[in-house]
């Protein structure tokens, strides 16, 4: 049965070929700012490294901190992996905070599950899991965005008591209790 576990190494293998999927359909390309297009940015070329792998580890465990440097208009994040056993299937960050710019497209989550994978419930059970953390970081309520066509995410959503507020330049936005 999949769990959500902070990131570990013991992934690393079954984490660059779910990295490489994500490329295949075309995740970090330039105007990609998603969590997982900016890794691929910035770190595939050097992942298949244990040494480098370990870096990113603990830049993602880095995030979750508040005195810790990051980009312009980024927050503190917790990033949480969903696996079964040794296999990636997934991640959820959740950002402790919103800015402007996250209450129109990000909001406090984001997800994604590796292509292979899809369609077998993994991105709604594992939302369910991250909402106590985000009520454990404070979140009473989790704003979700999604685009207007993505029918799956909207499911997922949805499915997680999900009440739409509203519409904003593509974007539909949820409220989801934490509790």
């Amino acid at each position: 049965m999949p769990v959500l576990i902070p990131p570990d190494a013991r992934v690393h293998r079954s984490f660059v070929a779910a990295m490489a999927e994500f490329q295949a359909e075309g995740r970090g390309e330039p105007r990609d700012d998603s969590v997982t297009g900016n890794a691929i940015r910035a770190y595939a070329n050097r992942w298949a490294d244990p040494a480098e792998f370990a870096v990113y580890l603990r830049e993602l465990d880095d995030e979750a901190r508040e005195d810790s440097p990051r980009r312009e208009g980024r927050v503190p994040q917790t990033t949480l992996w969903w696996v079964s056993g040794d296999e990636y299937l997934g991640r959820v960050s959740i950002r402790h905070r919103l800015t402007d710019h996250l209450r129109e497209i990000g909001g406090h989550i984001g997800y994604d599950i590796r292509p292979s994978v899809r369609q077998c419930g993994h991105a709604t059970a594992m939302l369910a899991a991250a909402l106590p953390v985000a009520r454990s970081l404070g979140i009473t309520r989790a704003l979700l965005t999604c685009d207007e066509d993505n029918i799956a995410s909207r499911k997922v959503i949805e499915a997680n008591g999900g009440v739409l507020e509203d519409k904003i330049s593509g974007k539909l936005r949820y409220w989801v209790p934490t509790s």
